[in-house]
């Protein structure tokens, strides 16, 4: 299984570096699935995986003048913020077994159904996508809802370890009007900040395999500058769309993995 877990690593870097996300999605099941981390600690180490590779993928695009460093940090503090928080005072907080009336649900179990419904939702979302990508609105949105985006996605960044991209270029666009390609670029920033921060509020609270982490962490680097050079050849919008049917899959797998096979 572990070899089949470094092909998986290789693919997390490859699909960021293609479509500018994505690849985050597949690093929790990875992590849990292939080389068989507990679910909680998983997103600690998904949190540092994402975080480094979507840094490389960053700096790949700065190079090329794709990156708006401004509005990465405008819209990264909130997002930073509930991040460190989730990290640092929730997730230690949150019992092991979960009380739910007569039921009683391990954080465990609950952490992976999340994510597949996360999983789920960005799947759809590359799935249905129009093809000339979301409409630019008018007015930019205001501070208020930028500030309930930034927090929302810090709680998923938080909470499963996912960089959450599949929500911050659609608000990039959308809220803050960015281009579509600086928005990638400007996502793959926020999502090194976010999930950097993260990972480093995870101290002192589980142990960590450097080795497996480093080695994951490698052929997710190796993958993002691959597809980026890739991204060049093929065509992004089928690739999105075939991508998202592979992680609606996923989704379903999990659920039923997790639920039905109990």
């Amino acid at each position: 299984m572990a070899f089949a877990g470094y092909i998986g690593a290789f693919f997390i870097g490859l699909s960021l570096g293609l479509i500018g996300g994505g690849g985050s999605i597949l690093t929790l099941p990875v992590l849990v699935y292939l080389f068989g981390v507990a679910p909680v600690p998983a997103t600690s180490y998904s949190l540092f995986v994402v975080g480094s590779t979507s840094l490389f993928g960053a700096i790949n695009n700065w190079r090329q003048h794709l990156v708006d460093f401004r509005t990465a940090l405008l819209f990264g503090v909130t997002s930073l913020i509930t991040v460190f928080i989730t990290r640092k005072i929730i997730i230690p907080a949150i019992p092991e077994v979960i009380p739910l009336g007569r039921l009683a649900l391990h954080f465990s179990v609950l952490t992976m159904v999340l994510f597949a419904v996360l999983m789920l939702a960005a799947s759809l979302s590359m799935i249905r996508r129009p093809a000339g990508g979301p409409e630019t609105p008018e007015q930019p949105a205001g501070t208020g809802k930028r500030v309930l985006y930034g927090v929302g996605i810090g709680l998923v960044t938080g909470l499963l370890g996912a960089g959450g991209g599949f929500l911050l270029i659609p608000a990039l666009v959308l809220l803050l009007r960015l281009p579509m390609k600086k928005a990638i670029g400007t996502s793959l920033l926020i999502i090194a900040m976010n999930s950097l921060v993260g990972f480093l509020g995870d101290a002192g609270h589980f142990r960590t395999n450097w080795t497996l982490l480093l080695s994951v962490t490698g052929l997710a680097v190796a993958g993002v500058f691959i597809g980026g050079v890739m991204g060049r050849l093929l065509e992004g919008r089928s690739l999105k769309k075939g991508f998202g049917w592979f992680v609606l899959a996923m989704g379903i797998y999990i659920i039923i993995r997790e639920i039905l096979l109990q």
